[in-house]
């Protein structure tokens, strides 16, 4: 019986281009040999999740996101959830695309998007959970991530990025601290700051330098905590950002991997959640990285080899287990003599 494809596409993305890419889309998909079918988004909340998880409680194979950023997350969400998971292709068609960024899939053509199929490359990428809800990029807390609330929509599709940058230049002066407790693998922050993220990616608002050596399927996320609200230090982190990633040596910043992560508001402090750029809910919440969740075509000869662990799940755990047993070895049973025994 021949595999089915499903192509969830936003006809609004991209000034409708991808309305217009829906025949070539399907005629790459069938060459990929795929039998190919379209659905075309609603004004329906959250129409793409549900109709991915329609598309793999059927037996799909392959569901494609075409769209932007918020897009790809709802049909992420649409299978996460899912024991039996199909795979996932992007076609990005959205203001920064940050995701496809990070696959290295073509930002600028839904058609030569797809062709990335054909290349048969996949690869398990992590995924994140937030609670009962899931993300493919990134997460954040504090009053720099309510950014992305405050673009209108029209004005994102019609400026793009640029709309970003203007309303961050207008609120950096109203940035204030929120006093924050966070958990995480190696240890705990209880103090102000502007903002936390955790990132799946390095590619996050259209800067690849935020989360420089982050990993695509290693199990973790990259932790940052900006601890200053001030707007001149704020300024001078994000100069550091743009000169190769050198904010994340900085005093006022945490930058660590974990596996998960709790955060909860200090005190009355309201804390709202970001996810993939809109809005998640309110902390307290407990993110949790589902390792190598979701298997998806890549253009892996594009993506750093240090993005890509090689590694599978089993692999990196007998590989802790082992550093484990060397550490409890090293403690109890080296004398001080430096002699086993």
């Amino acid at each position: 019986m021949q595999k089915r494809a499903r192509l969830i596409y936003n006809p609004t993305s991209g000034h409708e281009v991808m309305k217009r890419s829906v025949a070539d889309i399907l005629a790459i998909l069938e060459q990929a040999g795929y039998e190919a079918s379209a659905y075309q988004t609603t004004a329906e909340p959250e129409s793409a999740k549900h109709e991915a998880t329609r598309a793999a409680k059927d037996g799909f194979a392959l569901v494609v996101a075409a769209g932007g950023d918020g897009t790809i997350n709802e049909v992420v969400n649409g299978i996460a959830g899912l024991d039996k998971r199909p795979m996932m292709a992007v076609i990005p068609a959205g203001t920064t695309n940050d995701y496809a960024r990070a696959l290295k899939i073509p930002r600028d053509n839904p058609v030569d998007a797809a062709k990335v199929i054909l290349k048969n490359e996949t690869l398990k990428m992590d995924i994140g959970q937030a609670n009962d809800k899931y993300f493919m990029n990134i997460a954040g807390g504090g009053f720099l991530t309510e950014l992305t609330y405050e673009v209108p929509s029209d004005f994102k599709s019609i400026f793009g990025y640029l709309a970003y940058i203007v309303k961050g230049a207008e609120m950096l002066p109203q940035i204030k601290p929120i006093k924050m407790h966070l958990e995480y693998d190696e240890g705990v922050y209880d103090g102000e700051a502007s903002l936390f993220l955790l990132g799946l990616t390095n590619s996050v608002g259209g800067f690849e330098q935020i989360a420089p050596d982050a990993q695509l399927d290693d199990g973790n996320f990259s932790l940052i905590v900006v601890k200053t609200a001030n707007m001149a230090e704020l300024l001078h982190l994000m100069a550091l950002v743009v000169k190769g990633g050198k904010h994340v040596n900085d005093p006022r910043v945490i930058y660590t991997k974990t596996s998960k992560l709790v955060a909860r508001p200090i005190e009355s402090d309201q804390m709202m959640i970001n996810l993939d750029g809109e809005y998640g809910g309110d902390a307290p919440m407990t993110f949790t990285n589902l390792q190598q969740h979701i298997e998806m075509y890549v253009n892996k000869e594009a993506i750093p080899d240090h993005a890509i662990t090689t590694e599978t799940p089993e692999e990196l755990l007998a590989e802790n287990q082992f550093v484990k047993e060397v550490e409890e070895i090293s403690k109890e049973d080296i004398d001080g003599d430096g002699k086993i025994g």
